[in-house]
């Protein structure tokens, strides 16, 4: 009679690196198939390190291999003369002491290789994990300076071409991932999670989505420190409804711009925030929004 062989389970936790606006937080929604992470085509649009919980899915062959815990961190900046540039390189910085087992280093192959990528390495070097080259934005065919970046890769066990727009060669991402993580227990319980985020409270969530909005509908108007405060989320079930008071705060000087004529821009960013929030959680969203000087 043939020894049944158990699935080897696995687990493990992964930094995400790379300069601003590599397409970070765009790669870990896409792995996970859901929004955890805020992105626009604004550089440093995520200001903190996110962590979120990836469970691979049990197939025919039968249960899942593991689990991964994602830290999607800032993009890291070469000068950090800006204090807040500054915070934001420290912050990347200590997600890698809190002891990852995977590093996976995300490139804009649409990008020309800048002095960032000096400081990425430099950072990467001092960790003793296996370490993955993601070449992002493969989709893309021009601007292509991915010869730029070839000689990188005899400092990585694996190099991955993939493109977080278009979902290609994901799972690649995921094998290769699986294949350095060690065995192990389930880091957290993920089936009580109503998303996969883990170090996120909802007002963090909504502040983050707001923000995101407010990039997408701003684009290059606003600088990168702009913030936002939600006050107060109020439950309604008998009306299946929430209601959310919120702020975004910002310099005097961008006030008015952000407002819009008639308040047209802000509106419109509430309204974008709304119906994303509607559509994630199938209730009625109230979203009462203005703008603050800092």
């Amino acid at each position: 009679m043939k020894k049944e062989i158990k699935p080897t389970y696995k687990s493990g936790t992964v930094a995400i690196l790379g300069r601003p606006n590599a397409g970070k937080s765009t790669l870990l929604n896409a792995l996970l198939g859901t929004k955890v992470s805020i992105t626009s085509p604004k550089p440093q649009t995520t200001q903190f390190s996110v962590q979120a919980v990836y469970e691979d899915p049990a197939s025919k062959e039968g249960p899942g291999r593991g689990q991964i815990i994602f830290t999607d961190t800032p993009g890291i900046f070469a000068k950090t003369d800006n204090p807040k540039a500054h915070d934001i390189n420290l912050t990347a910085e200590h997600s890698l002491k809190e002891g990852v087992d995977v590093v996976v280093y995300v490139i804009d192959k649409t990008r020309e290789r800048g002095i960032e990528e000096n400081k990425v390495l430099g950072i990467i070097r001092k960790v003793d994990v296996p370490k993955i080259l993601v070449i992002n934005k493969v989709d893309k065919r021009e601007p292509d300076f991915i010869e730029q970046y070839k000689f990188m890769q005899e400092e990585f066990d694996a190099t991955i071409e993939l493109s977080a727009r278009t979902h290609k060669n994901l799972n690649v991402l995921i094998d290769t991932i699986f294949l350095f993580l060690k065995e192990g227990e389930p880091i957290v319980e993920s089936q009580g999670l109503a998303t996969p985020v883990l170090n996120m409270n909802s007002k963090l969530y909504l502040e983050e989505m707001i923000r995101e909005k407010a990039f997408l509908r701003l684009r290059r108007e606003v600088p990168y420190n702009l913030s936002v405060v939600v006050d107060e989320i109020i439950e309604k079930p008998q009306k299946n409804m929430t209601v959310i008071e919120a702020r975004i705060l910002c310099l005097p000087r961008y006030k008015k711009m952000i407002i819009g004529a008639g308040g047209s821009k802000i509106k419109e960013i509430g309204s974008m925030a709304r119906r994303e929030l509607e559509l994630a959680t199938n209730r009625k969203i109230f979203l009462s929004l203005r703008v603050e000087e800092e």
